[in-house]
């Protein structure tokens, strides 16, 4: 497996793995407060990562320059801020984060976007 998809897959288990155990924590206690934050995390985590770590594992050249490492770090960047940004922001302890988290996941997005047409430029010929 190609490094990038590895990293984009890996990424995307833990965060599973740690919305999966969160929602048993949210169930067992019946209290749901967070779950926004944990929708987010397991969407953006999970869903998001993996689809970026199937495309870069399938279609070749994709990974390939500094694009999709910024698209990496950005995308996991985002990840790690939006998820206890939200959980400020539900508690009331400030937005800052959940911003800063946003505008990252919404680079990550723009990023993967810009791989997408120039990867598939290629293949249309």
């Amino acid at each position: 497996m190609k490094p990038l998809s590895f990293a984009f897959l890996l990424v995307g288990t833990t965060a599973v793995l740690i919305g999966m155990s969160w929602g048993i924590q949210m169930s067992a206690s019946g209290d749901h407060t967070l779950s926004p934050a944990h929708a987010h995390l397991n969407l953006l985590g999970w869903v998001s990562m993996a689809i970026f770590g199937f495309y870069y594992h399938l279609v070749p050249g994709a990974d390939e320059g500094v694009l999709p490492k910024a698209h990496f770090a950005a995308s996991v960047g985002g990840l790690v801020l939006i998820v206890p940004g939200i959980v400020l922001a539900i508690t009331e302890r400030g937005e800052t984060l959940a911003k800063i988290g946003s505008v990252l996941t919404v680079l990550g997005a723009v990023l993967f976007l810009v791989v997408l047409v120039r990867t598939g430029r290629r293949s249309v010929v």
